[in-house]
């Protein structure tokens, strides 16, 4: 077995002994133990959060105090301490709704955003849908985040890349590309993790 391979099943092991939905939970925790991205009392949303390992994370690590609200195209299982809304990230009224679900005058300490397309196997096409869905959750993000907030965006490598981290770079004031362990080696993802957002 190829240690890439045994790596990938030793994650999903885990996440069975640990009840997480998915191996992508320990992703999350790695870039977290990184760069403390959410703390407790968060309010956290989630872009592309089905099947929940991320929002299982994140309802850890916020407590009872924090705030969890997950979005995708697809239902999930309900998750005890999370919200759910089912919607698009491409909806022009979708910063108006996500604000909805906190106070008045709040807005979220942490945006997340792990969207894959649906993969045609066209690596170029591929790579810039899935940019583009990233470019929706950063617009998104410029509507809901709290000034100083933090954001997390996975990407595929490719020929857009330099142009979107030049935009994060402008927007928050630390931009730092990370492919954690429990990231398959041989997959192009990459997480971007971004501190400290400038209103």
């Amino acid at each position: 077995m190829r240690l890439t391979q045994a790596r990938k099943d030793q994650y999903r092991k885990l996440a069975k002994q640990k009840g997480y939905r998915s191996r992508a939970a320990f992703k999350l925790l790695q870039l977290n133990k990184s760069y403390k991205i959410i703390k407790k009392s968060d309010r956290v949303v989630e872009f592309g959060c089905a099947p929940g390992g991320w929002i299982q994370v994140v309802s850890q690590l916020v407590g009872q105090s924090g705030f969890v609200l997950g979005l995708d195209l697809k239902d999930i299982s309900p998750l005890p301490g999370t919200k759910f809304i089912k919607g698009s990230i491409e909806d022009p009224q979708l910063p108006q709704i996500l604000l909805q679900t906190i106070g008045p005058g709040d807005k979220f300490d942490v945006v997340l955003s792990d969207m894959s397309p649906n993969v045609s196997g066209i690596w170029e096409i591929d790579h810039e849908r899935q940019i583009s869905l990233t470019k929706h959750a950063l617009h998104a993000s410029n509507k809901i985040l709290e000034s100083g907030g933090n954001a997390v965006y996975k990407i595929f490598q490719g020929a857009s890349t330099q142009s979107f981290m030049d935009e994060l770079v402008e927007q928050f004031t630390l931009v730092k590309l990370s492919k954690p362990p429990a990231s398959r080696q041989e997959s192009s993802e990459l997480y971007v993790v971004c501190l400290g957002f400038k209103e």
